[in-house]
């Protein structure tokens, strides 16, 4: 039954008729989507995960970087310890050399200065292992950010941070 018009009834996409003009223009349409995607888009979003992980490699540079001076703050830590302590042994047997009676007061005085040296150290060790600590802290929360924000996740910055805080302490997050 033919329409007034002159044309068949029903879909003009189903007409056998106009198959061949159909795949033409969907082969051209695929190649033109497959040359911008190509040329244009895919190498864009290739340039910005590279810059990304060349960010994060960075940061965790930086972490393995603190790490290491810390260690060897601690390093340097221990050994001024055992000069202390070797140079405190020496004076308390020169001490014990020289004059019986004023080796009570050679003790007491190198006991005091190893004191005085051993905390001074350990504040120096502490505030080294705490700048550390706090720039591990904060290249793994900008690490998170980033990979989260790499994945699509619109993340609180007070929730990575307390995340990441739960991580450092050794919990699960």
């Amino acid at each position: 039954m033919a329409e007034p018009n002159g044309n068949a009834p029903g879909m003009p996409q189903l007409d056998f008729s106009t198959f061949p003009n159909q795949i033409l223009w969907l082969v051209v349409t695929l190649v033109v989507i497959y040359l911008i995607l190509s040329r244009v888009a895919l190498p864009r979003i290739g340039s910005v995960l590279a810059e990304r992980a060349g960010t994060i490699s960075n940061d965790i540079a930086a972490a393995e970087t603190y790490k290491q001076q810390a260690a060897e703050a601690e390093a340097a830590y221990n050994r001024a310890l055992e000069e202390a302590r070797a140079a405190a042994h020496k004076v308390i047997e020169q001490a014990r050399a020289d004059i019986q009676a004023d080796l009570d007061a050679a003790i007491a005085k190198a006991d005091a200065e190893i004191a005085a040296r051993a905390a001074e150290s350990e504040q120096k060790i502490a505030a080294i292992r705490e700048s550390a600590t706090e720039a591990v802290s904060q290249v793994a929360e900008d690490a998170a950010q980033e990979i989260l924000t790499a994945f699509g996740v619109k993340a609180d910055a007070k929730a990575v941070s307390t995340a990441v805080a739960e991580r450092l302490k050794g919990g699960t997050a």
